[in-house]
């Protein structure tokens, strides 16, 4: 499985989304960048715009018997 490489974007945001997605990213345990990427990618997807594979199995010994 290939590693996803992150790139760095310098953002600039309003103060009063910054502080809300800061509320938000607190209130389920992420941190703001895991937020903002996790906001990012619902809306991608509903838009159809991501096109993500399924994640791969990994067979387990027992499986390959």
């Amino acid at each position: 499985m290939a590693l996803k490489v992150k790139k760095n974007y310098p953002l600039r945001i309003h103060e009063d989304i910054l502080t809300a997605m800061k509320r938000w990213s607190d209130d389920e345990l992420r941190s703001l960048n895991g937020q903002i990427e996790f906001v990012l990618r619902g809306a991608l997807r509903r838009a159809g715009r991501l096109h993500e594979r399924p994640p791969e199995t990994i067979e387990t010994e027992e499986q390959k018997k």
